[in-house]
């Protein structure tokens, strides 16, 4: 058998499209996909990075993931942490990872967020 990951799922709380709109497509680039009619009417956003989806959920009584989250590779590590500062993002660091450097930050929703690229990279 074969696995493939096709999305993770985040949540937000109800009304917050705008914020996750504003963070994730306007800060970090990603694209947003539109969500099935069937699926819209829940709230929330799609997104797209490279094959694999980020969904933000509406939850009405959301709360933060604390220790479980994401981690997205990207390219460019050290302008993504520029980015992020730039934007008033916190940002924390974690032990090292052998062969990644990586930092941590938080959505709008409190969320952790993991970004790591290849050392050296």
């Amino acid at each position: 058998m074969k696995y493939r990951l096709h999305h993770v799922q985040l949540a937000a709380p109800p009304g917050s499209e705008s914020a996750a709109r504003e963070f994730f497509v306007g800060v970090l680039g990603m694209r947003e996909l539109s969500k099935p009619p069937n699926l819209a009417r829940r709230g929330g956003i799609w997104l797209e990075l490279d094959g694999t989806q980020l969904h933000i959920g509406i939850e009405a009584d959301q709360r933060p993931a604390g220790k479980a989250h994401p981690a997205f590779e990207v390219d460019d590590l050290d302008g993504l942490r520029q980015r992020l500062e730039d934007h008033r993002v916190e940002l924390s660091e974690d032990e090292p990872l052998p062969g990644r450097r990586r930092f941590y930050a938080r959505d709008p929703f409190g969320n952790r967020l993991e970004f790591l690229s290849p050392e050296g990279g």
